[in-house]
C-alpha cells in the first residue's frame, strides 16, 4: 500500500474531485507529497445526500448486527497495523515506530466498545403510577452527522469517532484535516471492506470553507470535533440556531507540577515525554512546568541535559519527528523568539536538515499571564515557572482558561487530591505524564478545552444516540 499522490473526496466508495487543487507536503522532507482536490458545493451535497438516504437502512440492521460488521473492522486494523502505520507516519512526519501505538489504540478502542456493548440499546422500563401504562426509554440514532478530525493522530481520531457513531446507527461525513487528507480515506476504505455500506461514510477534502458549508447544512444533526478551541467555537456558533448537538474536544495548556517530595527521575522522564510526544503536537502535551520549592534547579538541569541528547528525524531510531508544516513551524519559532525578549529561552531552534524539525524549547522568566503562557502552541514548547508551594502552583495553573489535562508529581495523596479538585482539568494524572489516556477511557476537558461530552469509550455512545420515552396506555385489547 502506497500513499496516494492524488486525493479527492471519498463518497460512495469512489474518489470525487472538485475543480481546484492544493498540495500536501511531506513534513519529513519538505517536498510535495500529494495533490488534494477540495470539495465544492456539489461534492458536499453529494456526501450529505448519500448519508441521508442510507442511514435509515443502516439503523434498521440493529446494534448487534452493526457490531458484527465493526468487529471485522477491528480485525482488519490489527492485521494491517504495520502498513497503516507507515502511511500515517509519512503523512504526519513521524517514524513508523512512533505511529504503531496510534493504530493499535484505534483497534483496541473499537474492540472495547463492541465487547462491552451489552444491552445498551435495549429498551429500559421506567416506573409509572398508572397500572395500565408501560413506559420505556429507548435509544436511537441521531441521524447524519459530521466528524472533524485533526492532523496529529489522525487514524486514532477518525476511528475513535467512527466506531461509536456507526455502532449507534448513524451516517457520517468526515471533514478531513487539510494537513492529514489521506488517513480518513484510508480508514473509510477499511470500514467499507469490513461491511459498512458505502454511502454511510463519506470524506470531504478542503479547508475552513468546506467545514463551514458542511456544518451550516440543516441535515447535519450532530458534529464531533477534535481540534482547536477557535474551530470548536465556530462550529458551536454555526449550529446554535438549530440546536444541533456538538461534541468538542479542543485545546490544552497543560500544567505539570513537581512537588519537593516527588521522585525527581520519574518526574523528569514524564515531563520530557509530555513535551516531546508527537513533537508537542498533541492536545495533552505538557506545555507548562510548575516547579515547587527547591525542585527548580535540579529538575531543569536534568531536563536540559536530556533534551540536548535527542535525535531528530523519521527513522525508527530517532526520538522526535517533524512538525506538520512549514507554516506551523515558522509561527512557533516566531513566538518563541518573541518570548525570548521577555524571558530566557533554552533550545527553540530550527534543526538544519530537510523537513520541519525544531529543537524543543524551555522558556523561563515569564509571568503566568504572558501571551505565550496562555496560548496553545501545538509544538514542543514548555513555559517554566517557579512556585513557592502548592497554593502558589495552583494559582499559576489556574491562570489558563484551558482545563484539558494536568499532572502532579508528589508522594502526598492529599496534595494530589487538592490539585485535582482545585485545578479541575478533565484528566488529572498523579505521578505520570499529562498524556496517556487509554483508547477506551473517556477523554475531554472544560473551559476552552471542551464542552463536556466525553469520547471515546462507552460514554461516546451517549453523544451519538438519542434518548426517547415511549409510553403505552393499554386500554385497547390490541395493545
Amino acid at each position: 500500500m502506497r500513499y496516494s499522490k492524488d486525493i479527492g473526496s471519498y463518497i460512495g466508495g469512489s474518489d470525487v474531485r472538485g475543480n481546484t487543487a492544493i498540495t500536501k507536503t511531506d513534513p519529513g522532507t519538505g517536498t510535495t507529497l500529494a495533490t488534494i482536490y477540495p470539495a465544492d458545493a456539489e461534492v458536499i451535497e453529494q456526501a450529505i445526500s448519500a448519508g441521508e438516504t442510507a442511514q435509515p437502512g443502516w439503523e434498521a440492521l440493529g446494534a448487534h448486527k452493526r457490531a458484527d460488521i465493526l468487529k471485522r473492522a477491528t480485525a482488519l486494523i490489527q492485521e494491517r497495523t504495520d502498513e497503516i502505520a507507515a502511511l500515517v507516519a509519512q503523512e504526519t512526519g513521524r517514524s513508523k515506530k512512533q505511529t504503531v501505538g496510534e493504530i493499535e489504540g484505534a483497534g483496541k478502542g473499537g474492540a472495547y466498545l463492541i465487547e462491552h456493548l451489552g444491552d445498551y440499546f435495549a429498551p429500559h422500563p421506567l416506573e409509572t403510577s398508572n397500572p395500565k401504562r408501560e413506559v420505556t426509554m429507548v435509544r436511537s440514532a441521531v441521524g447524519t452527522g459530521a466528524l472533524f478530525t485533526p492532523f496529529n493522530t489522525p487514524f486514532y481520531q477518525v476511528c475513535g469517532k467512527l466506531f461509536p457513531a456507526l455502532l449507534a446507527g448513524n451516517a457520517v461525513v468526515i471533514k478531513a484535516h487539510e494537513l492529514a487528507p489521506y488517513t480518513p480515506v484510508l480508514a473509510t476504505k477499511l470500514f467499507i471492506e469490513a461491511g459498512v455500506p458505502r454511502d454511510i461514510i463519506s470524506v470531504l477534502q478542503g479547508g475552513r470553507e468546506v467545514g463551514e458549508a458542511l456544518v451550516r447544512d440543516s441535515r447535519i444533526r450532530f458534529v464531533s470535533i477534535t481540534g482547536s478551541s477557535r474551530a470548536a467555537s465556530a462550529i458551536i456558533t454555526a449550529t446554535a440556531p438549530r440546536l444541533a448537538r456538538v461534541s468538542a474536544e479542543a485545546g490544552g495548556k497543560n500544567p505539570f507540577v513537581v512537588m519537593p517530595d516527588a521522585d525527581l527521575e520519574k518526574a523528569v522522564t514524564d515531563a520530557l515525554a509530555g513535551i516531546t510526544i508527537d513533537n508537542g503536537q498533541r492536545c495533552a502535551s505538557t506545555s507548562r512546568l510548575i516547579l515547587v520549592g527547591d525542585t527548580y534547579e535540579p529538575f531543569l538541569e536534568h531536563v536540559k541535559a536530556r533534551l540536548d541528547a535527542l535525535t531528530f528525524g523519521t527513522d525508527d531510531a530517532d526520538d522526535i519527528g517533524a512538525l506538520i508544516s512549514e507554516e506551523r513551524l515558522s509561527a512557533i519559532l516566531t513566538k518563541v523568539t518573541d518570548a525570548g525578549t521577555r524571558g530566557t529561552v533554552t533550545g527553540g531552534e530550527r534543526i538544519d536538515r530537510p523537513g520541519y524539525f525544531m529543537r524543543p524549547a524551555l522558556i523561563e522568566g515569564l509571568t503566568p499571564d504572558d501571551p505565550i503562557a496562555q496560548e496553545e502552541l501545538f509544538g514542543p514548547v514548555a513555559i517554566v515557572f517557579r512556585a513557592d508551594d502548592l497554593s502558589h502552583a495552583l494559582r499559576i495553573a489556574n491562570t489558563s482558561p484551558y482545563r484539558l489535562s494536568s499532572a502532579i508529581h508528589t508522594a502526598d495523596e492529599k496534595a494530589a487530591e487538592r490539585f485535582r479538585r482545585e485545578h479541575g482539568a478533565g484528566v488529572t494524572r498523579v505521578n505520570g505524564p499529562t498524556f496517556g489516556s487509554e483508547s477506551h477511557m473517556p477523554f475531554g476537558g472544560e473551559g476552552l478545552s471542551g464542552n463536556g461530552w466525553r469520547e471515546p469509550g462507552l460514554t461516546a455512545l451517549d453523544f451519538y444516540t438519542s434518548l426517547r420515552q415511549v409510553s403505552i396506555d393499554r386500554t385497547q385489547p390490541s395493545l
